[in-house]
């Protein structure tokens, strides 16, 4: 199997903290693809035309859509001013909800996590809350392994993602956005405790959404592993 790992940027001078974060994940995304004797481009799509990363995606096995800065609200009718707002990568935002739709118009698997399952939804027709009340329970406020949470989700075991999840091994997350109205022909498949959504999947597609991070290196060999033997499973015989 060979996946396009897309991602906005390979550099961020102006926040080396976040840079870092986003380094460390790719490393745990980086073994967890190795370990099953796959391959993967990673595809800096801030920093490349639309039709590179369009034409990467589309020569891939499947397609995984990795985390980043928050989805630029003009892709969903959003407010530019609230809580928490930073940079945005609206170059990277296009492409990737160009793939997207691709994929749904042509049955490539396609995962996407965190930053990656709100722009499935916002490419799908969909909207975000744009910082939530309960942002503490999904992001902790330090740095480094303190800026994760841990909590339970609840899987929906009719929508096929229970497979594919193992609820007894508690997600990390760290997000302050999250899906308020569902993209066409999405289904919630996982909740929190307080109501926010936490998995997607597509009703006719193989595309499915993942808000916490199961490519964290310290669960990437268990978590991600099996979503991406979900991607195997998806695809077009």
């Amino acid at each position: 199997m060979r996946l396009a790992l897309l991602h906005p940027r390979r550099q961020r001078p102006w926040n080396p903290g976040f840079q870092t974060a986003l380094d460390e994940l790719h490393r745990g995304t980086s073994a967890a693809v190795d370990s099953l004797g796959w391959t993967g481009d990673f595809v800096p799509c801030a920093e490349v035309p639309e039709n590179v990363t369009r034409e990467i995606a589309a020569s891939a096995d499947a397609v995984v859509i990795l985390g980043g800065e928050d989805v630029d609200p003009q892709f969903y009718g959003g407010s530019t001013e609230y809580r928490d707002a930073g940079r945005h990568e609206p170059r990277a935002d296009a492409a990737q909800i160009a793939v997207v739709r691709d994929a749904m118009a042509t049955g490539k698997p396609l995962l996407g996590i965190c930053r990656g399952h709100q722009l499935l939804n916002v490419a799908l027709g969909g909207t975000l809350i744009q910082h939530l009340p309960t942002t503490r329970r999904h992001r902790g406020s330090g740095i480094g392994t303190a800026a994760y949470v841990s909590h339970p989700v609840t899987v929906d075991r009719f929508t096929g993602l229970e497979r594919d999840v193992d609820t007894a091994d508690q997600p990390l997350c760290t997000h302050h956005q999250a899906i308020a109205k569902l993209g066409r022909g999405l289904k919630i498949a996982a909740r929190a405790s307080d109501g926010v959504i936490e998995a997607v999947v597509h009703a006719s597609a193989p595309i499915t959404g993942i808000q916490w991070h199961p490519e964290h290196p310290s669960v990437s060999l268990t978590q991600l592993t099996r979503l991406l033997r979900r991607l195997e499973r998806q695809r077009p015989r």
